[in-house]
Order: structure tokens, then sequence, then C-alpha cells
């Protein structure tokens, strides 16, 4: 029922009218407003501000597949971020076809799982990768052997590890693959009316482009859910100087492995000389025995040494340091 003005109130619009503070069309095009309709099928549990931060968060995780997964693949791997939306999960799990590839990971200390979506030419393509081949899908799609998804839950398992990262500024997660699944009808992780953030991302392995889909319940999120947007994530964000780079790189080197090899000397014989040779020959380098050697690391000089033994093995002496300003 509409409200009734009082007099007073009728008096005070009328004057408000003839001294022109309120304007006639103004409440015509009030009362034309449009109402927007609500679909209660499909409550509005994600915000655009919430899918960008997620967006953002993902693109953080693609950069660091990008530049992690072609040490395992020794093939170049590019990721992108294609969107985001915000689906019931009934519209997600009917949209898959069998075979598929779906990890189940939990995500401790948040509550329920994530599912992460993998093409089938992609999961094919790293498996051929891995076994030595080009990296090539299969023509035709197949069920996966044992022995091929115990090869891709090694893979599932360094894409996880990745995810800790981008969530940091978020939450401090520990994320792990409780299990890998074929068929869609056995990955029900929630109800199919509960809302779920997807976020599609594109995969191209040597040449090979796939998509990877993240599916993200809102049961999952809903602790963090005032964390995800972009006022908190750049509040929060850890700041990003060359120091703790240069950390990472530090980090990332000193677990490099590197050829030291240490150089005796040259000689030159004939090949009959070569041919003709016995156990106890003697070669004549072009070295004195009291010489230092050459030490390479990979194949630049860094140090100086004189050749010896230690514990029943050949081993030098370090005598002089190669430095860069030298």
């Amino acid at each position: 029922m509409a409200d009734v003005l009082s007099q007073n109130e009728i008096d005070a619009l009328l004057k408000q009218l003839s001294t022109g503070e309120l304007d006639v069309e103004d409440i015509e095009d009030n009362k034309s407003a449009k109402v927007k309709d609500y679909d209660f099928t499909k409550p509005a549990k994600f915000s655009k501000e919430h899918l960008r931060t997620i967006e953002i968060i993902f693109e953080h995780f693609g950069r660091l597949l990008s530049s992690n997964l072609p040490a395992y693949l020794r093939k170049n791997v590019q990721i992108e971020v294609m969107n985001s939306e915000a689906v019931i999960y009934s519209e997600f799990s009917n949209a898959l076809s069998n075979p598929v590839l779906l990890g189940v990971v939990n995500m401790s200390p948040l509550k329920g799982n994530i599912i992460i979506e993998m093409a089938t030419n992609i999961g094919y393509t790293i498996i051929d990768r891995l076994l030595g081949g080009m990296g090539e899908p299969l023509e035709k799609n197949r069920d996966f052997s044992e022995i091929e998804l115990s090869i891709l839950e090694r893979i599932f398992n360094i894409i996880i590890s990745l995810l800790r990262e981008p969530w940091k500024n978020v939450v401090e997660i520990e994320p792990y693959l409780e299990r890998i699944e074929t068929n869609s009808q056995f990955a029900q992780i929630i109800s199919p009316t509960e809302m779920i953030a997807i976020v599609t991302i594109n995969v191209n392995i040597g040449g090979v482009e796939g998509l990877m889909n993240i599916c993200l319940p809102f049961i999952t999120l809903e602790d963090v859910m005032d964390k995800l947007n972009t006022k908190y994530w750049f509040s929060t964000m850890q700041n990003k100087d060359e120091s703790s780079y240069a950390d990472v790189i530090e980090t990332a080197i000193n677990k490099a492995l590197v050829p030291v090899s240490a150089y005796l000397g040259k000689s030159q014989i004939t090949v009959i000389d070569f041919v003709n040779l016995q156990v106890g020959d003697i070669i004549k380098l072009d070295r004195c025995v009291e010489d230092e050697l050459d030490v390479y690391v990979g194949n630049i000089v860094k140090f100086k040494a004189l050749p010896g033994s230690f514990s029943d093995n050949y081993a030098v002496k370090i005598t002089e340091i190669y430095r860069e300003e030298e």
C-alpha cells in the first residue's frame, strides 16, 4: 500500500514544484525506471570485482606454469587466461564429455575442493612428451591407461604446487591432489545448483593448444570472499622489490648443476701411434709437472689448480681464482 502524505508534506511538495526545485520530468523518469529481474536459481554470489581478482590470481599462476613446465616437458609452454565467469555447477559438469581429465584438488585450510579440468589432447601431448615422443596428441580420444594416469599425476602435482604463491596474498594454502577422475559422474564435489567461478586458461605446448578450466566453488571461497577484491589485494601485496627477486634467483642458481673440469694439457700424435697405443704407454703433454692447471666451470676458466689425489680419487687443489673484473 502506498504511503499517505500529510498536509505539510503536500504543501512542501507544491512549494518545490512552484519554485522549480523539483521537476515533474524527474518524477516521471523515476516511475519509468526498469527493475532488474533477479534469478533465484542463479544467485549472484560472485561479483565482477571477485571475478577480476580471481583472474589476477590465475594470471600469476599462468606465468608460473609457463616458466616451470618447460623444464619437465622440454617444450615451449604458453599460458593465457581467457576469461572468468560465474555459473552453477550443473552447467559445468553437463558440458564435460567422456573421457575427461579432472584433477580433484583439496585447498586446505579452505573448505571443500576445486577441480582442474585439462583438455584430453593436452594430456596426451604431455604423456607423449614425457615418454620421449615429439609431443603429438592422439587423433582419436580413448580412455587413459593406469600407467598414463600415473605419469599425469606427477604433472598435476607440479601444477597444483604452483597454486601456493598466487594465493599467498589472500590466504596461505597447502593444496594437494586427492585423485584424478576420467569420468565426470565421479567428480560431483558439490550440489548441482551450487554457484561456482570458472577460470578458463588456454594452454599451448609446442603448438598443441587446449583449454584448462579451473572450477572454484563458492563454498570453498566463502571464508575469503571479502579478500577477493583489488583494493584488499593491492593493500596486502608484498613489495616485489629487486632484493626479493634477487633472493629467488639466487636460490634457483644455487641449486643448478654445472660441469667442472680440469684441463691437464694437449698433445698431437699420428694415427698409427694412436692405433698402436698400449696400456702403460706415455703421451707427452704440452705442460710441465709443476705447471698449474686451468679449471673450467662450463666452458669458462674460473680457477687455477694443482693436480693431486684425495681418498684414492683424482683431485685438484685451487691455487687462484679468476674474478670477473680481471
